[in-house]
């Protein structure tokens, strides 16, 4: 199954390039699902049709669903969510603003990703295409498995012995009910739920794609996007410069634009080196409709296949060669001075620019240490090896 991701600052035209690449791959003969994980929904008016929070077949082979993230909460939070009620309760907060106070922040996107799962695991489709929020909302969301998971194996196993063995005193002590076992097993689901997406979305079948306008703020921040969608795992594997201004005779203040654009386009052709620019062209029209959306991916991608899967390793690996071993990762777009790293444990802590990433290390390389790192060629390339004795213990050997 082929998952495709669409994402870019708001207001570049992502959910107009996601539905015509969903509307292309259906015709293609691909059974293929549109997904939106934007809280401001659009693809119902992108196809000019009603689209419900099941999937909705707007065309032959192709299928829009935009997700009730309502009634996703009630299903996986419900049960964590009357805990806090319960405790906010007994401390005298007003209902309605507890109800408020309880809502998992990002719910909606959240629960975007859990309804992905479910689709993935359906096997219904052969084509996922997922409208994602803008950049900005994505990246958080796409690191939250990570950085959950590092909670649920660091510091929930403890909570959770901790309020067992001691759950009649806190109670009393504390004067507010405790978590019970099916709480814990509330988190842990979302958290298994959660690690699945993760993993899928990392998978060889996954990747991203960034939408830009030529404009140098768009493109600024769609380079801050490759970079840091690396960083946490992903594959990006191209970029659509949307809204392009056609050659054409024209006054002078349209010439300008023109020019502007071409400038600017490229830089995004010198930055997003190593991946394809597609080009859409701004249309007398805005698209609206199957045919006009699949008129536009034709014209985008011309001759290639918009459902390629990317070539190569992912953005993180681990290489041998000889005594060396060397884990790599993928970050563009940086040089040393943008990276800090430290070493905890059994763990890398990578720090670019506001955006940090725990890597739990391999089995392999947790008993070796590091000799060095560097950054080359868009790779954090971090050199593992063996233990040196320290001199004391040279000395009594």
């Amino acid at each position: 199954m082929r998952i495709l991701l669409l994402t870019g600052k708001g207001g570049v035209g992502k959910s107009t390039v996601a539905s015509g690449t969903a509307a292309l791959a259906a015709a293609a003969g691909h059974r293929t699902l549109l997904l939106s994980t934007d809280a401001a929904h659009s693809l119902g008016d992108a196809f000019g049709v009603e689209v419900g929070p099941e999937p909705t077949e707007v065309a032959d082979r192709l299928f829009v669903q935009q997700v009730d993230a309502q009634l996703r909460f009630q299903q996986s939070w419900a049960e964590v969510q009357g805990y806090l009620l319960s405790v906010l309760d007994s401390a005298g907060v007003d209902r309605l603003a507890a109800e408020e106070l309880t809502v998992l922040p990002g719910a909606e996107e959240v629960l975007a990703l859990l309804e992905l799962r479910l689709q993935v695991l359906s096997g219904a489709w052969d084509v996922v295409v997922v409208d994602c929020a803008p950049t900005a909302e994505t990246l958080r969301l796409l690191a939250l498995p990570e950085a959950l998971g590092w909670y649920m194996q660091r510091v929930f196993p403890v909570q959770a012995r901790v309020v067992k063995a001691f759950k009649p005193v806190l109670s009393r002590a504390a004067g507010v009910p405790m978590p019970g076992g099916s709480v814990f097993e509330a988190v842990e689901r979302l958290h298994a739920e959660l690690d699945e997406v993760c993993a899928l979305l990392q998978g060889p079948d996954a990747s991203v794609r960034l939408v830009l306008t030529p404009e140098n703020v768009v493109v600024a921040e769609a380079r801050r996007s490759w970079t840091t969608l690396s960083l946490y795992g992903y594959r990006v594997d191209g970029v659509v410069a949307n809204r392009v201004f056609p050659h054409a005779d024209a006054d002078d203040w349209r010439a300008g634009w023109v020019d502007a654009q071409q400038q600017v386009l490229a830089e995004v052709e010198e930055s997003f080196v190593g991946l394809p620019v597609w080009r859409s062209e701004y249309r007398p029209a805005e698209p609206v409709g199957v045919a006009a959306l699949r008129d536009l991916a034709s014209d985008v991608y011309a001759a290639d296949d918009p459902l390629a899967v990317p070539a190569g390793d992912g953005p993180f690996r681990v290489t041998r060669s000889g005594d060396a071993t060397v884990l790599r990762l993928r970050l563009p777009l940086v040089g040393r001075s943008d990276v800090d790293l430290a070493r905890k444990h059994d763990e890398l802590v990578v720090t670019v620019g506001a955006y940090r990433r725990v890597v739990t290390l391999p089995a392999g390389l947790v008993r070796l240490e590091v000799a060095g790192a560097r950054v080359e060629d868009g790779e954090l390339q971090v050199r593992f090896r063996e233990a040196r004795p320290s001199r004391a213990q040279g000395e009594s050997a």
